[in-house]
């Protein structure tokens, strides 16, 4: 069976452009719903993130609001509570590509923090591409794509939208916006409609738009696992 790797962020904050910090992390479904697929087929999961600190979850991510309600709520906390490989991530600067047959970055407003600038992290997603090695990315991760260089020049890509970033109430506030800066970098965005599953794939690069994307996006990596 497969070893995949999940990079994670390590950042509990958004620095926005008025230079406050709005709290965040990961997105729970994010990580929850592409977790259960690959564990349930059989697959290990492995967390790394910056530093290998614990990565912190999003709160707002958690809320029945964000899920449907308080029983989904509940049932996304639970997993997250069982998931034991985010309570020792390793350290991303110390992992080894060749260790792992897949890579899945999870979103959250956190990578625009840290992942965006992190040089260990453009290694590693410039080394899959280069390597085939089947390389998932959803939602706001994306922006770890702008710390690779150019290596993601011209495949087709999609991300969290400016109009959905716009919907969300953030759009005003932010120093960047993600599509601006993916379409900048060279990629071929590709958007679909506003928080509506949208997967996107091009070659060994599998981008997923928002949230509700998490488990088509699994699916889809699942086909070539």
């Amino acid at each position: 069976m497969a070893k995949i790797l999940f990079v994670l962020t390590g950042s509990d904050h958004w620095t926005l452009a008025d230079g406050t910090a709005h709290p965040t992390g990961f997105w729970a479904e994010e990580f929850v719903a592409p977790r259960r697929s690959f564990t349930d087929a059989g697959h290990t999961v492995v967390v790394a993130t910056p530093g290998g600190v614990v990565p912190p979850v999003d709160r707002g991510s958690l809320s029945a609001d964000a899920n449907g309600g308080q029983a989904q709520a509940d049932a996304l906390a639970a997993e997250l509570e069982a998931a034991e490989e985010l309570r020792q991530p390793l350290k991303l600067e110390d992992v080894d590509l060749a260790d792992y047959d897949a890579v899945f970055y999870p979103g959250g407003h956190g990578p625009m923090e840290d992942l965006a600038v992190n040089p260990d992290s453009g290694r590693l997603l410039a080394t899959a591409l280069r390597a085939g090695t089947p390389l998932a990315v959803l939602c706001h991760a994306p922006a770890a794509l702008l710390a690779a260089g150019d290596a993601f020049a011209g495949y087709r890509v999609t991300a969290f939208t400016n109009e959905e970033e716009k919907l969300a109430g953030l759009a005003d506030k932010a120093k960047w916006l993600l599509q601006d800066r993916l379409v900048e970098l060279g990629v071929d965005f590709v958007a679909g409609a506003p928080f509506q599953p949208h997967v996107v794939v091009d070659r060994n690069l599998y981008t997923g738009q928002n949230p509700s994307s998490s488990g088509p996006l699994a699916k889809q990596m699942l086909e070539v696992l």
